[in-house]
């Protein structure tokens, strides 16, 4: 399995589990919200397309417009085969999720290692989720870490493992502290000796070409994933060096303990 074309073709065909037909999304909702972190200068704007499907659901971020909130109301109760071959590419993605989710919950995959997030305000939890993503780097001090998605703690989480980020955001042209920040990922992925990358690349079309890169030049890719993180995990192993997968409801939506689960592929894959 190469990119996500593929992994949709596969789920369309039923070889990820039940057929796709046979399913009905329950509820497709929209969440729009914006965050200012204590200290910092940035206020991030995040819009979410979400489905339910059983016991799971599956997120998707996009960008301003891509979606609208009447998307609720037009897909909701609508198969999952429908949604995963008509619905524009945010939901598509979020269908995705939600399909492989239900298939093989995060709490209940054997390789998986939760880590619960503590209580507390916005800056603790976003410290304590961008630390457990970059644990998931294996670098030696100076290494060149391309981060692409840039969020100022994770930047910060880094530097502490002894990386030199190498910073790339369709959004953003500088972090608090003044890093500049690119917006043409080849500049990044061309020279980094390791990457970390959103799951929005899921969202943007940009994943796909991420993996191959990384696939290309023997270079380790963690992903840290709230957009298609069942979606990423499809990929361990296959281009995908690690994963923190952060499963709706995210933890900006909450002051209490939430899970998120941390992967790695096994060592010679």
């Amino acid at each position: 399995m190469k990119n996500t074309e593929e992994l949709l073709a596969a789920v369309l065909a039923g070889e990820h589990g039940p057929r796709p037909a046979d399913l009905v999304a329950t509820s497709v909702f929209w969440v729009h919200h914006g965050t200012r972190l204590a200290g910092g200068n940035t206020t991030y704007l995040n819009q979410y397309v979400l489905v339910r499907l059983g016991d799971s659901f599956g997120g998707c971020a996009f960008e301003a417009g891509e979606v609208d909130p009447s998307i609720c109301r037009d897909a909701s109760g609508t198969s999952v085969d429908t949604l995963l071959r008509e619905a524009p590419k945010p939901l598509r993605i979020a269908t995705l999720d939600a399909y492989l989710s239900s298939v093989r919950p995060h709490r209940e995959a054997q390789e998986a290692e939760p880590v619960t997030l503590p209580a507390g305000t916005p800056e603790t939890r976003a410290l304590a989720r961008d630390a457990a993503i970059a644990g998931l780097l294996d670098i030696d001090a100076g290494a060149k870490v391309a981060l692409i998605g840039v969020v100022n703690p994770l930047v910060a989480a880094i530097r502490e493992r002894g990386g030199d980020p190498l910073l790339c955001d369709f959004n953003l042209r500088a972090t608090q502290w003044g890093d500049p920040v690119t917006d043409d990922m080849h500049e990044v992925l061309d020279t980094a000796d390791a990457v970390v990358a959103t799951g929005m690349t899921l969202s943007n079309g940009s994943f796909d070409t991420v993996l191959t890169r990384c696939r290309e030049r023997g270079v380790p890719l963690v992903v840290y994933a709230q957009t298609g993180s069942a979606v990423a995990r499809a990929f361990l192993g296959r281009g995908v060096t690690a994963l923190s997968a952060e499963p709706f409801p995210f933890s900006q939506f909450s002051a209490e303990p939430t899970t998120l689960y941390r992967y790695r592929a096994a060592a010679g894959t």
